[in-house]
Order: structure tokens, then C-alpha cells, then sequence
């Protein structure tokens, strides 16, 4: 029957036979369109009648023929013989032999470091990929197990049975997928495809790591959570009887950059290319739950095995050798720059802190943080007002001091509250919706509040001569960026929908009972001298918060002009570009707003020696520059930032602290990206070679096979064998064609 096209569904008394072009069809349809055998099957009965489709598998009045399980059972069979073939199992006696398309050495140069024979271990967890129990497991027959990708049972259950997997918290930030696979769901059999939990992954790792690795010592495993998983990784495999690491083995852990921006030295790795080999398993997966656990194996194996071909045949077409062999010259002129723009005194400082992080990274990996601004950040006002409070005392004769910081920081936050609804009352103009106006009436009424609240408490600190009179005249908000001659005509004339009278509750106006309110003069009347330098030293942490905001979104702006508004190609996202930029606009004129009523009460309290270090804001300052979203652009060294970017904050008039350390990261991260794309070219030139050896050998391999002593009536054997040959020898040649298109020096420096 076999010779006939036609493949039985029993081997003892066949009955019902199928098809190779119907078996070939359906495993194109299963491995392209996810296709199930039950939809299939209707398929089939749908183009045999597309009328009657209930009356196809109707053999007369009183039998009906249902060939649903014959088709699944000789599907299966279909894929493993197709398996068998590909692989050479059928011209083979024996199983056939991998080769060897890498020499490793036994001294290393610098042409051949030694991290390049390195084995990279991509691990991930697929949590779609679910299994249901299966109805009768003492039915189920094994075809492949563990004979392709999926594990072994019989050894891996008794690894499980052995194993124990703490369910513990995850100590990464904003990571959820440890906490995840520690959910138990007693309905599936199998929640996923490798997973988080741990001793699965050990599993596949410590078998990945035995698998041809004679020679190798050195392997980077690449894994979302190894920040928690690589903790427990040996002490799991000392207290296992299934799990081994192979001798002198170094295990690298890394992470992916999304997870952890870390410079690294190896090579670009793409940390996340797992999740980009689900997709095509994700589809088939829904579909493949509810199959016996020998088919949903066999059905994942084959099309991971597709997978893997697609990418062996596609690999001349890979964006990382392009990039590999343009990117380096990119990187070096960058550097050169920043080395040409830098004083050479301080470029020798830079290479040594880069030589010292490079060398105790594995064991440290605080050490890279110098590739991270280090800077000392200015006091804030809440780390003040701590400092405030915690020097808190009362002098025999003196106004109560204790409290007195958290009531002048509780005052500040008010006018920052004042200032805030001014703006978005100006900012909604007149004409205002009923919804609007309804908001800003419930605002000014918690504002109202919160100002009882602290007048309430004013006297504590004011003592009894203070008067509620001090305070007639009324809040006068000026805005960043207003015309000299702009008044507050429009939120005078507060008006609500409809023409009501002029709203005479304006909250936002009132002026509390700060000391720079009641003024120097008044002050010294009141005998509260400290209470005016407790303001002013909360004003400047003030200071320091509204300016490290506005380089923050000022930063944030140009970024945004740089990867979203220029960018967009239609009305929709330049639309939703803008709003994101206005957004960050009306955060920065609120800072600036703030910093801008700081100063005046600086003045009023007469700090003269801090309106010189925090000098006017002007408009032109507020401007985003390329110097910030790209500090290393063309002609960055020519260009000059405004003056609170270069602001220093230990107080030392003289150093330029935040500039130095600018160029610092920049320079270090700069030299990194150089040094890691260099080693990228270095190491996708020897792959390049390699897979052409690999090709080279495969065909080579079947040449053999072809060559060999094929008993009579094999010819079918030998023609094939010659197919495959010629295949690989054309896949070799044309990745050698493609090689030397991208990289002109190919072959001749490997």
C-alpha cells in the first residue's frame, strides 16, 4: 500500500487507508493554519458533499462510518515518519552522528577570545501553551518521547517526584511572572511550556547544559527572572538525583534590557527572542489543550521543528548581520567625538573606572553602577523638614518650635495647591461647561478646608498678638511666560455658564499666614526669627524639587519630539503626539510657575545670598534641546544648556558637578556600545563561517548517505539523499553569496 501513495490506518487487517497527498495536506494545514483533525475532518466532508455534509460518513440506512480517530492515529504516525526521514533514520543503521562545525582551541588570542565558544541559553516560560489531564492516560501510546524537544517522561516524573519547589515571592520590582507560576491550577496537567517555577527550569537547563558541550566552559543563560531564579539554581541541583552541571561549567546570568539596563561586555543578545518564537506555538496551542499527552507533544515538537528549519534557511536574511557590520563604525566616530570634546585628564579617570567595573562585574554586579549618574542629589523639602523636625526644641522664653517645620511645609503645599487651580481656572477660560465649573467648586471648597486647618493652627506658632487682619490683600499669581502688560482680568471675572454674578469664593487667592507673607518687619515684632529660617530652608529644598522637575520633563519633551511627534505619519498619532507633549508643557509651567512664587518668597524673607544661586527663570529656558534627549549628538560640545542644568548643588560655585557627570555616563555608556558592537562583529563573522561549515557538513552528510550501499529496489532512497545534498550545498553557497554582499571582507578575516 505504501507503494501505492496510501498509508493504512491498522497494519494488521487494514480497512481504511489515506492518502500521502491527503496526510501531506493535512499536516500543511495543522503546521500553517493551526488546523485541528476535527475541523479537517469536516473539511473533508464538506468538499466530498457540500450539501449533505451529515450524510457523508452514512453507509446505509442502519451504519455509520466515522474514520475521525483513523485520521488522527495515522496523523501521527505521518509526522513521525516524516521526522524519520528528514534526519536520515531511514539510510542510517545507525543513529546518525552530529558533526563538528567548530574547532575549539586550546590557547586563546585576541582574534579568538575565549568568550567567543561561549554557549548562549535563552530561557523563557510559555504560560499559553496549557494541557488539560487526559480522559484515559492508560491509553496512551508514545511515539517521539523525549526523542525531539519535549523532555522524557519517565525520567523527568522522577525528577518531579524528587523536587521541591518553594513558592516564594518574587523580590523583583514590578515583575509578577514568579509570583504567576506559583498559582496552582489543578485542572490542567501542564500550565504552560517551561515556565517560572524553578525546578522545571532546572530541568531543561541542566540537560541543555550536558547536551555536546565537551570543550565548552562558559555559558550565558538569559532569563526575564534570573535576578531571583540563578539565588537557588546550585543548591537545587546539589539536592537533586537528576540534575548535573557539567564540570568547570561557568553559569553567566543575564537579564533582558527591558528588565535591567545593565551594560554588558558579550555580545548583543537578544534576551527576549523566546517570546517571538510562541507566537506561531500560541495559535496551535488552543486547539491542541484537550489531545492526548503523547499527540500534544508530538504536535508541539513538529512545529517547533519548523521553526527551527525557517530559521536555519532565513538566517543570511537576519538584521543583526547588517547591523553588526554597520553599527561599529557608527559607535566609533561617536566615541572619538566625546574623547575629542573631553579633557584627557578626565578621559584616563573614565577608562579606569570602566577597567575596574569590567573587571569585578561578575562577582559585583554593584560595580556597573557607575555607568549611572552618581551625582548627589539636592535636599528635597520633605528631607529637610525630617532634619527640621528631628532638631525641633523650645528655648526657655522663645514662640514653640516643635511642629513648626510640618506646618510652614503643610503652608508651602497650599500655595502649591493655589497655584495649581489658578492655573487650571485660567487655563479653562470663561466659557466653561457646567461639569467643569461643577470641579472647580468642589476643588475650592477642599482647598477651603485645608487653608481653616492651617489658620487654626497659626496661632500656636504666631503667638496671641498675631491678627487674622495682617493678611487683607490677596494672592497675586504670576504665571511663566506672561506678557508684561497680562493681568488677572479673566480670573477676576470669574464668571459661571449662563451670566451668574461674579463668584466672590476664590480660595486660590487667599494669602495665608506664612512669615514671607507677614514680611520681615512684622516678623521681628512677632519674636519668630526662627520660624523665617525654617521657611527658608524649606523654600530652598523647594527650589531644589521645582528645578529637578523641570529637567526631568524637560528631558521627557524632547524625547518625545524625537520618538513620537516626529515619527508620525497620520493625523491620528501627530494628534496624540501633541497632547502627550502639551501635557508634559503645562507640568513644566506649573514648576516653573512654583519656582517662580519661591523666589519671591525667598526675597520677602530676605535670602539674598539664594536668589543668586537660583536665579529668574526665562522663557528661552524652557526650551527642550536635542543636548538633552541626545547628549551625543553632532556638535553637543558647541552647544550650551541652561544655567539649572549645569546648577550645583553642594554649593560650590566654582566645579560644574552635574555637566562632569553628564559626559561621564555618556562617554562610559558610549565606550560600552563600541566595545560591545565590535565584539557583535567579531563574533557574527566566526557565525557566518560556521554556518556555512554546518551546511556544508549536512550536505556532505547525505553525499554519504547517497554513496552507501542501498539494498535493490532502494532507489528511492538514493534519489532522495542526492535531493537533500544538493539542498544544503545550495543553502551553503547562498549564504556564502549573502555574507560577502553584507560583510565585503568576509572570509578573509576569520
Amino acid at each position: 500500500m505504501f507503494g501505492m501513495g496510501m498509508c493504512p490506518a491498522s497494519f494488521a487487517r487494514p480497512k481504511t487507508a489515506f492518502t500521502f497527498a491527503l496526510l501531506n495536506n493535512f499536516t500543511l494545514d495543522n503546521l500553517e493554519c493551526s488546523t485541528s483533525a476535527m475541523n479537517y475532518y469536516s473539511k473533508l466532508r464538506h468538499i466530498t458533499s457540500n450539501t449533505f455534509t451529515h450524510l457523508v460518513q452514512q453507509r446505509d440506512a442502519q451504519t455509520t462510518w466515522d474514520h475521525y480517530r483513523e485520521l488522527m492515529r495515522v496523523a501521527r504516525q505521518w509526522r513521525q515518519l516524516k521526522l524519520l526521514k528528514w534526519y536520515g533514520f531511514g539510510h542510517d543503521r545507525d543513529d546518525p552522528k552530529d558533526g563538528i562545525n567548530v574547532t575549539l582551541l586550546v590557547e586563546y588570542d585576541d582574534s579568538r577570545p575565549g568568550w567567543l565558544y561561549a554557549q548562549s541559553l535563552v530561557m523563557d516560560g510559555n504560560f499559553k501553551a496549557k494541557h488539560l489531564h487526559p480522559a484515559h492516560p492508560e491509553d496512551e501510546v508514545w511515539l517521539t518521547d523525549g526523542k525531539c524537544f519535549m523532555v522524557g517522561r519517565a525520567r523527568y516524573q522522577a525528577h518531579l517526584a524528587n523536587a521541591r519547589d518553594s513558592a516564594e515571592r518574587s523580590e523583583c520590582n514590578n515583575h509578577r511572572a514568579v509570583n504567576q507560576a506559583n498559582t496552582s491550577r489543578h485542572k490542567l496537567e501542564a500550565t504552560g511550556i517551561g515556565g517560572c517555577i524553578q525546578m522545571n527550569i532546572d530541568y531543561a537547563l541542566c540537560n541543555a547544559l550536558g547536551h555536546n558541550t565537551d570543550g565548552i566552559s562558559r555559558a550565558l543563560t538569559f532569563y526575564d527572572v534570573n535576578c531571583q531564579y540563578n539565588k537557588y539554581l546550585r543548591r537545587q541541583v546539589d539536592n537533586s538525583l537528576h540534575l548535573t552541571i557539567p564540570p568547570g561549567m561557568e553559569i553567566i546570568p543575564d537579564i533582558g534590557l527591558w528588565h535591567f539596563m545593565a551594560i554588558r561586555t558579550s555580545a548583543l543578545i537578544d534576551g527576549e527572542i523566546m517570546e517571538t518564537l510562541w507566537a506561531p506555538l500560541n495559535i496551535i496551542s488552543l486547539s491542541a489543550q484537550g489531545m492526548s499527552t503523547p499527540h500534544w507533544q508530538e504536535c508541539l515538537d513538529f512545529q517547533m521543528n519548523d521553526c527551527n528549519f525557517m530559521k536555519m534557511i532565513r538566517i543570511d536574511e537576519s538584521n543583526t548581520i547588517t547591523q553588526a557590520c554597520s553599527c561599529p563604525k557608527s559607535t566609533r566616530r561617536r566615541n572619538e567625538e566625546l574623547n575629542d570634546a573631553a579633557d584627557p585628564d578626565m578621559v584616563v579617570r573614565w577608562e579606569e573606572q570602566e577597567n575596574v567595573a569590567q573587571a569585578s562585574r561578575i562577582n559585583n554586579p554593584s560595580a556597573l553602577d557607575v555607568y549611572d549618574v552618581r551625582l548627589n542629589k539636592a535636599r528635597s523639602r520633605k528631607e529637610i523638614e525630617l532634619d527640621l523636625l528631628q532638631m525641633s526644641f523650645r528655648r526657655p522664653g522663645a514662640r514653640p518650635q516643635l511642629g513648626a517645620a510640618t506646618w510652614i511645609a503643610s503652608g508651602i503645599t497650599i500655595e502649591e495647591v493655589q497655584i495649581a487651580l489658578a492655573m487650571d481656572i485660567q487655563r479653562m477660560g470663561r466659557h466653561r461647561t457646567e461639569t467643569h465649573t461643577l470641579e472647580i467648586a468642589h476643588r475650592r471648597v477642599r482647598l477651603q478646608h485645608t487653608i481653616d486647618e492651617f489658620i487654626a493652627g497659626a496661632q500656636r506658632y504666631l503667638g496671641d498678638e498675631y491678627d487674622e487682619d495682617d493678611n487683607i490683600q490677596d494672592m497675586d499669581v504670576d504665571f511663566v511666560g506672561d506678557p508684561p502688560d497680562s493681568t488677572d482680568e479673566e480670573s477676576d471675572n470669574d464668571a459661571e455658564p449662563g451670566g451668574n454674578p461674579r463668584v466672590l469664593f476664590q480660595p486660590e487667592r487667599i494669602l495665608i499666614p506664612l512669615p514671607s507673607n507677614l514680611g520681615r518687619d512684622r516678623c521681628e515684632e512677632l519674636g519668630i526669627g526662627g520660624l523665617m529660617r525654617q521657611e527658608i530652608t524649606l523654600r530652598e529644598g523647594q527650589a531644589n524639587d521645582m528645578l529637578h522637575a523641570i529637567r526631568v520633563h524637560l528631558a521627557d519633551k524632547a524625547v518625545l519630539f524625537r520618538t513620537t511627534v516626529r515619527p508620525a505619519r497620520s493625523q491620528v498619532t501627530t494628534t496624540r503626539a501633541w497632547l502627550q507633549v502639551h501635557s508634559v508643557e503645562r507640568i513644566i509651567n506649573l514648576n516653573s510657575t512654583i519656582y517662580k512664587k519661591c523666589r519671591t518668597q525667598l526675597s520677602k524673607l530676605g535670602a539674598e545670598h539664594l536668589l543668586e544661586k537660583y536665579r529668574e527663570l526665562q522663557t528661552s529656558d524652557l526650551k527642550a534641546t536635542s543636548a538633552v534627549a541626545d547628549p551625543n549628538a553632532r556638535g553637543q560640545r558647541n552647544s550650551t544648556l541652561p544655567w539649572f542644568w549645569s546648577l550645583d548643588v553642594q554649593g560650590d560655585s566654582v566645579s560644574n558637578d552635574w555637566m562632569n557627570e553628564f559626559y561621564r555616563v555618556h562617554w562610559l555608556r558610549t565606550k560600552a556600545l563600541r566595545d560591545r558592537w565590535a565584539e557583535e562583529l567579531l563574533l557574527v563573522g566566526h557565525k557566518m563561517q560556521w554556518t556555512i561549515d554546518f551546511l556544508a557538513h549536512k550536505a556532505q552528510t547525505w553525499l554519504d548517505r547517497a554513496q552507501q550501499n542501498i539494498e535493490p529496489g532502494q532507489d528511492g532512497h538514493r534519489c532522495y539523499a542526492i535531493r537533500q545534498a544538493q539542498t544544503y550545498r545550495l543553502l551553503a553557497e547562498d549564504a556564502r553569496a549573502q555574507f560577502i554582499q553584507v560583510n565585503h571582507v568576509f572570509g578573509h578575516d576569520v
